[in-house]
């Protein structure tokens, strides 16, 4: 069934129902004329007469220009700290090659792939099973937590017997 068909069915329009409502009107007033500008008042301003010659002829143009060297400013600030973190790099990779025969390093490296390695494959695991739940992450994250103290105390001490090269 059509709406139309369904329109038909049902209770009919008066006259005054089907009759569209009064457009509205725009009320007139002459006090819209008062407020215009006018332009021989002394309120317009003129500009010096070495306007041509000035660098900056505009406040946007000094807004501009102020934006933009803040700009350099702030790409020169992160391309030091880019070359900071380079160099902190560099450092930490010789500092690698160096040690990557201490025990200590090798034991924790191991640890903590052997450990991402569990916890990842008992995550995926639980998660198949749809047993993953808010409750066994935090007991997880407890576990690799008491982990960490651990092996910070563990390797602290076997650094005191096998230090790091600086």
């Amino acid at each position: 069934m059509s709406y139309a068909e369904a329109a038909k069915k049902g209770p009919q329009q008066s006259a005054e129902e089907a009759r569209a409502p009064a457009m509205p009107e725009v009320e007139r007033s002459d006090e819209s004329v008062h407020s215009l500008v006018d332009v021989d008042s002394p309120h317009v301003s003129s500009v010096p007469s070495d306007f041509e010659t000035q660098s900056v002829k505009t406040d946007t143009q000094a807004e501009r220009l102020e934006l933009e060297n803040r700009a350099k400013e702030q790409a020169a600030k992160e391309k030091e700290l880019k070359d900071k973190a380079k160099q902190k790099a560099q450092r930490g990779k010789h500092l690698a090659k160096e040690n990557a025969g201490n025990p200590v390093i090798m034991g924790n490296t191991l640890a903590v792939g052997v450990l991402g390695t569990f916890l990842g494959v008992g995550a995926y695991r639980k998660y198949m099973a749809n047993e993953l739940s808010w409750k066994v992450v935090g007991t997880w994250v407890g576990a690799v937590g008491l982990f960490a103290a651990a092996d910070y105390y563990v390797s602290k001490y076997f650094f005191g017997k096998y230090p790091p090269k600086k």
